[in-house]
């Protein structure tokens, strides 16, 4: 009788595949391991193991390696599903590259054996793989599509505006108007057209960085104006430019000669400012004005029709207003967000570079007559008792908290509203001083004919976060059992959402306090309790390790680890200084200076958020100095980088390292899991959820700065903020992927996208002229948010 002979056979293929495979689960093991010590997850450890044994069966040849490993992979479904469910982006990295690997091991199997059919059966597991991985990959990813939660209300309220300018035609001031609706009565571009919005026009400014070292601190942020026949915007280094509305032909343009010393942490101008004379004589020289704040610190009056100086303002056209300050390095005191006036007088406030030096330049908030340029008053909170320049030889207290974001105004009341920021030296408290207590990371009211605070509101007690307030308060009136009230919604980097009566701070929707966590380097100062919006946040709920991602199970693991050896105890969770912490929402979570968009008569506020982390250690001084961590101004401090990755923090007893974000250093990969951005619709009456959607696309994101082009919503992070029209269209651009969006308001549908010549991180505008409406935004891109840089201003409007 005949033998068959052997079905068994050596393969070099299964030796390399075994090879990786056990190589995979070595690192898995010793991993695993590690994690399991800091109490994590034991998954990583058992796998790690089974797939060495599998690794070695395979390259000895044994089917029983490829058994095993078909074994492992559906140990990893079954506990991917349990961990998250039917989440698609949480399955990723535990089940893509697990999946290719049981591919591959399926195409190896059959050089293992001679047995006839080998081949055909392997393509057809493979095939039936590939088949239910789709069908899989296509349900969960339709179960990832939000549903909307509520019916959007129709018209129901007239709110009246307190500014004297009011948007329609024209988009009189960065907001809108100072109310800063970001909202606009046109309806002529709707959802059932705006799938034909076409490129009318683009132009460029000519702004672009001079070398590579300026590259890494580009962000054009800028939001046009637009009065009767022009449109008036700025570049990140403070030119200003005046065009023709329907073309984009410039009339004129101003350089005010910004140096690139001047930059601070971003090259940025987020618009100008508007004024119209009152009495002055149509046509007469400077009879309306535009207001500049530039990055090296000076306020300039510019002639709207001509662009040139106007040299009754201040000394021949401008001021500066570090006048008083004493010593100010370049790039520590910059001017990036455009200036409010209300009743003709222009309040500013200013950057002060972050991160540099406990006592830097002081925060204090300066106001000058619009005509003149005289100072009318100057607030500086560590002397009450003054109302304007220092006396001889003194100077503005140093390192108090400063306005670097837009103040809104109400004409009316006569008050202008400082989103205030944070004592200098941001992640340590023990040197503040009781007013800069009081007035850090909280809105406050300003009298704007005596310089004094009316009123104030406190987010954050004692921040050592920089959750400093980076948004404009958006005025509405109120609905309330007792009738409409004058009140200002006020988002917060933390995501909470604060509704306040606008004459007198007090809320008007609930607020509660959570016990907040204590510890960190000065457990004596930090807050027993924080406050709280109970009527609504953008927060998510805690970090969990289950929450961590990667591209791989590695990277995962790896971030898992780097979860269970942190600190984290919620939110508020204090920063230490022998092991990094998490601070989520992150400085850049929640809202930050592209604020919130809300339609007066839906009562509905739209708001595009963030969802990261950040991973924070102080560092010791010893320790930074060896690190050569200084000031900027010092010889061996850098211009650019990331805020807060290495800031000194000069005369406190920490600098601080801050991994924004929380990105793994090889890959480029976030740590917490997608969405990391997202855009919500909320009733103004309730604080209920329309609908809430993931914001941006994957398309330019990828491991190690690799676009990936894949079309699919992620959530990407973002800057910038909506603009929504009557017509029930939100347009914005902001999130990562260089797209802007036509968005429908009653659903959150995406209806409309156009590819961006640069990134998107700056607020639209849309205007009107000649009877045609107009879309515009500012494709500048931003380092930060590591965008491309262009200096394209593009408009849209229909055929």
């Amino acid at each position: 009788m005949g033998s068959t002979g052997p079905v068994a056979r050596r393969s070099i293929a299964a030796i390399i595949l075994g090879a990786l495979i056990g190589l995979i689960g070595l690192v898995l093991s010793v991993g695993g391991v590690w994690l399991l010590v800091e109490g994590g997850s034991a998954y990583y450890l058992v796998a790690g193991v089974a797939m060495i044994v599998a690794g070695v069966l395979l390259a000895r040849g044994r089917m029983t390696g490829a058994w095993l490993y078909g074994a492992i992979f559906l140990g990893t479904l079954f506990w991917a599903l349990w961990e998250v469910g039917l989440s698609p982006w949480a399955l990723v990295p535990r089940l893509v590259a697990p999946l290719v690997l049981l591919i591959a091991v399926m195409l190896v199997m059959p050089t293992m054996t001679r047995r006839p059919g080998r081949w055909k059966l392997a393509g057809l597991g493979v095939v039936a793989t590939l088949l239910i991985a789709g069908i899989f990959g296509w349900s969960i990813a339709g179960n990832f599509i939000p549903p909307v939660q509520g019916n959007l209300p129709g018209e129901r309220f007239a709110m009246a505006d307190p500014s004297l300018a009011q948007v329609g035609d024209d988009w009189p001031a960065y907001g809108g108007t100072y109310s800063a609706r970001r909202y606009s009565p046109l309806a002529q571009i709707t959802p059932d057209n705006v799938g034909q919005l076409k490129r009318a026009w683009a132009i460029h400014t000519g702004d672009l960085p001079s070398s590579p070292d300026v590259r890494n601190t580009y962000g054009a942020e800028t939001t046009p104006l637009k009065i009767g026949d022009t449109l008036y915007l700025c570049t990140p280094k403070s030119m200003v430019l005046a065009l023709d509305p329907t073309t984009g032909k410039q009339k004129w343009r101003f350089d005010p000669g910004v140096k690139d010393d001047a930059i601070p942490y971003t090259a940025a101008c987020r618009g100008v400012s508007y004024y119209a004379v009152p009495g002055a004589a149509a046509g007469a020289p400077c009879a309306q004005r535009i207001i500049l704040g530039t990055l090296d610190a000076r306020i300039i009056a510019l002639d709207a029709r001509t662009g040139r100086q106007c040299r009754d303002f201040g000394r021949n056209g401008q001021l500066r207003i570090t006048d008083g300050m004493g010593q100010v390095r370049p790039g520590y005191v910059s001017i990036n967000s455009p200036p409010t006036i209300v009743r003709g007088v222009i309040v500013t406030g200013h950057q002060v570079l972050d991160g540099q030096d406990r006592w830097a330049p002081s925060g204090v908030i300066q106001a000058y007559d619009a005509v003149t340029g005289e100072m009318r008053w100057a607030w500086d909170m560590m002397h009450p008792e003054r109302s304007g320049p220092p006396p001889a030889g003194q100077t503005y207290a140093r390192g108090t908290p400063n306005m670097w974001t837009i103040a809104s105004g109400d004409e009316q009341l006569g008050l202008v509203y400082l989103p205030m920021g944070n004592a200098a030296a941001d992640y340590y408290s023990g040197l503040r001083r009781p007013q800069e207590n009081r007035y850090a990371t909280s809105l406050v009211a300003i009298d704007v004919v005596t310089g004094k605070p009316r009123w104030s509101f406190q987010a954050v007690e004692k921040d050592v976060w920089d959750y400093d307030f980076g948004a404009q308060a958006t005025l509405v009136d109120f609905p309330t059992p007792q009738g409409a009230v004058p009140a200002m919604v006020l988002p917060s980097k933390q995501g909470d959402i604060y509704v306040l009566d606008r004459r007198t701070g007090q809320p008007l929707t609930p607020i509660g306090r959570i016990k907040a966590p204590g510890g960190g380097v000065e457990p004596q100062e930090r807050a027993a309790t924080q406050r709280v919006s109970l009527y609504h946040n953008l927060r998510k709920p805690d970090l969990t390790e289950r929450d961590m991602w990667g591209m791989s199970p590695i990277d995962q693991m790896i971030c898992r680890i780097q979860f269970r050896k942190a600190s984290y105890k919620g939110f508020f969770t204090p920063p230490e200084a022998d092991r990094r912490s998490i601070e989520y929402p992150g400085y850049n979570g929640g809202t930050d200076w592209g604020g919130i968009a809300i339609d007066p008569a839906r009562g509905v506020i739209v708001a595009n958020y963030n969802d990261m982390p950040n991973y924070v250690r102080l560092v010791p001084r010893a320790e930074a100095n060896e690190r050569g961590w200084a000031p900027r101004d010092q010889a061996r401090g850098n211009i650019g980088g990331a805020e807060g990755a290495g800031d000194p923090q000069a005369h406190t007893p920490y600098a601080i390292d801050v991994n924004a974000g929380w990105r793994m250093k090889f890959t480029g990969m976030l740590c917490k899991q997608p969405p990391y951005g997202g855009i919500r619709a909320i009733d103004l009456a309730t604080g209920r959820t329309l609908w809430d959607r993931p914001f941006g696309t994957a398309r330019t994101n990828g491991p190690f700065g690799i676009p990936s082009m894949l079309p699919l919503t992620i959530g990407t992070p973002n800057n910038g903020g909506a603009v929504v029209t009557k017509s029930g269209l939100i347009f914005i651009a902001a999130a990562t992927d260089n797209l802007i969006r036509a968005i429908d308001l009653r659903t959150g549908k995406t209806l409309w996208t156009d590819v961006l010549p640069g990134g998107g991180q700056a607020t639209p505008m849309t205007y009107s002229q000649n009877g045609k409406q107009y879309l515009v935004i500012m494709a500048g891109g931003h380092h930060f948010m590591e965008t491309p840089v262009s200096d394209q201003l593009v408009a849209y409007a229909l055929p």
